[in-house]
């Protein structure tokens, strides 16, 4: 993992956060308690693999819709945006989380070909919910 320290803001509201990992003889078990230990109740989730060389994903924001992700296995790289700050964080230990609250621009790229990425988000897919141009992003992020 890059040299981000879990719990840490990385831009407006923005966080790394560590979960919980248990291991012992028979192996590892990670957990994210739904109502404890994630900032949100999870609606939909979804996995992101196979994502072919050079190839980058996301590139939006949601209006209202909070997501955290988590690289299960290999690596990618997210870049998280708050329309003023900017910061880039490699995913690639599975007991720990980004998450990303509404009005977050998100992108991730680098993705090493084991990669599985999972997202868990707060709300059923809305294509309205979605903004995909960067300037109208900063615009109503009053970054403008």
């Amino acid at each position: 993992m890059s040299d981000v320290q879990p719990d840490v803001e990385l831009v407006s509201g923005v966080l790394l956060t560590r979960l919980k990992k248990v291991t012992d003889e028979n192996g590892s078990l990670i957990v994210g308690e739904l109502q404890a230990g994630l900032p949100f109740l999870v609606k939909r989730i979804f996995t992101v693999l196979d994502v072919p060389n050079g190839e980058t994903r996301g590139i939006h924001a949601h209006r209202e819709c909070e997501q955290f992700l988590i690289c299960m296995r290999g690596s990618v790289t997210a870049i998280v945006d708050d329309g003023t700050r900017r910061a880039e964080v490699v995913l690639d230990d599975p007991s720990v989380g980004l998450y990303m609250p509404a009005m977050t621009w998100g992108t991730q790229f680098g993705y090493s070909p084991d990669a599985v990425l999972v997202v868990l988000a707060s709300d059923l897919y809305d294509a309205g919910d979605y903004i995909d141009d960067y300037e109208e992003f900063r615009q109503l992020r009053g970054a403008l």
